[in-house]
C-alpha cells in the first residue's frame, strides 16, 4: 500500500469516525404549517399568566389550611395548597393517574405503600403512581404549602375492606360504593422515582444536560430545565408554540423571564407558576447572574416544539 492509499484510507476512517458528532451538531430540521388558534386562546380562570406565590400568601395570611386553585384546563388540575402543622391527610389513591408535586415551603412526611416514610422539603419533588395508596402529614412547627398537580377531572379513592362498614366517603356530585379491583398498582422506575430532592440530589450533582425529566409517562411530563443566567433575548425571538395543549412552569431557583404572546417580558421568581395557553408563542430564558431552574409541566413528554421557520428549529 502506498502513501497516498495510505492518506485515502486514514481520511475516511477520520470522515467515519467525524460523521456522528457532525449529525449531532448539526440535527435534521422539517418544516410544517402548524395551526394556531384564531382568536388566541385565552387565559381562563384561574389560569392567567402568572401566579406569584408571595401574592398568594399573603392572600391567606393567618391561615392554617387552604386551597388556592392555579391551573384548570383540559389536561390538568394544579392547585397551591397549605396544610398546618400537625395536619394529616386521608389515605388515598387514583384510579388510573399519577399524582405529583412541588414543595414550595415547610415539612412533609410522605406516606406511600410500599416505601419507607420520607420527609420533603422545600424544593423537594414528590410522585405517587396510580393505585398506589398514600398519605401525607406536615411535621414541623410551619405550614407545608405544596403544589399539586393531578390530572383534570380526576376523583380519589380510598382504600377499604371486603366488608368495610363504611361510612363512605362523600364528594361533590359522586356517590362512593364498596367496590373490588384486580389490577395491581403502578410501579416506581428509574425513571419515575419517588422524589427528587432538588437542592440535595440535582443542585449538588447536576446532570450533564442541565434537564432532568422527574416525571415522564405516556400522559405526564415534569421536567427539571436548568441554567445561567443569560441576557434575555429580544423581542423577535418568539420562541416556540404548541399543538392542542397548554404549558405551565413553577421556578424552584433563581428568576426567569417570560416572554408570552401579546404580553411584555415579565419575570417570575421561586415558587411562582406561569402559563402558556396553547398555540400561543411563548419563550423562557434564565435571568439574572446565577443559576436559574424551571420545572416544566405539559401532557406530552416528546411535544413538537414549533419555531420560526428561519430560527433553526430552535430558541
Amino acid at each position: 500500500m502506498n502513501k497516498f492509499h495510505k492518506l485515502a484510507c486514514a481520511s475516511v476512517a477520520v470522515m467515519a469516525l467525524a460523521a456522528p458528532a457532525l449529525a449531532q451538531q448539526a440535527p435534521k430540521i422539517w418544516y410544517s404549517w402548524s395551526a394556531k388558534p384564531v382568536p388566541l386562546t385565552p387565559w381562563a380562570a384561574p389560569n392567567k399568566p402568572i401566579w406569584r406565590l408571595s401574592e398568594i400568601l399573603a392572600a391567606h395570611k393567618g391561615k392554617g389550611d387552604w386551597v388556592q386553585p392555579i391551573v384548570h384546563d383540559q389536561d390538568y388540575d394544579a392547585n397551591y395548597i397549605a396544610m398546618a402543622s400537625g395536619g394529616k391527610t386521608k389515605p388515598q389513591f387514583w384510579a388510573d393517574d399519577r399524582i405529583f408535586w412541588y414543595v414550595a415551603s415547610g415539612q412533609i412526611r410522605f406516606h406511600i405503600d410500599g416505601q419507607e416514610p420520607f420527609v420533603a422539603s422545600k424544593g423537594w419533588l414528590v410522585q405517587v403512581p396510580y393505585r398506589n395508596i398514600y398519605w401525607m402529614e406536615t411535621v414541623g412547627d410551619e405550614p407545608s404549602v405544596r403544589l399539586e398537580v393531578i390530572r383534570s377531572g380526576r376523583t380519589p379513592l380510598y382504600p377499604a375492606t371486603q366488608n368495610d362498614p363504611g361510612p363512605a366517603p362523600t364528594a361533590k356530585d359522586k356517590t362512593y360504593v364498596l367496590a373490588s379491583y384486580r389490577t395491581p398498582p403502578d410501579p416506581y422506575t428509574d425513571q419515575n422515582k419517588p422524589y427528587l430532592d432538588f437542592w440535595g440530589d440535582f443542585v449538588k450533582r447536576p446532570p450533564s444536560s442541565g434537564d432532568h425529566a422527574f416525571v415522564s409517562d405516556t400522559t405526564n411530563f415534569m421536567n427539571v430545565i436548568r441554567g445561567h443566567g443569560t441576557p434575555t433575548p429580544p423581542d423577535s425571538n418568539k420562541g416556540h408554540f404548541h399543538i392542542d395543549y397548554n404549558e405551565f412552569w413553577v421556578i424552584a431557583e433563581g428568576t426567569v423571564d417570560y416572554k408570552m404572546e401579546g404580553k411584555p417580558v415579565f419575570t417570575a421568581d421561586v415558587g411562582d407558576v406561569v402559563y402558556a395557553p396553547q398555540g400561543r408563542w411563548h419563550r423562557a430564558s434564565w435571568a439574572g447572574t446565577g443559576m436559574s431552574t424551571r420545572i416544566a409541566i405539559n401532557p406530552r413528554p416528546y411535544g413538537m416544539h414549533n419555531f420560526d421557520p428561519e430560527s433553526g428549529a430552535k430558541q
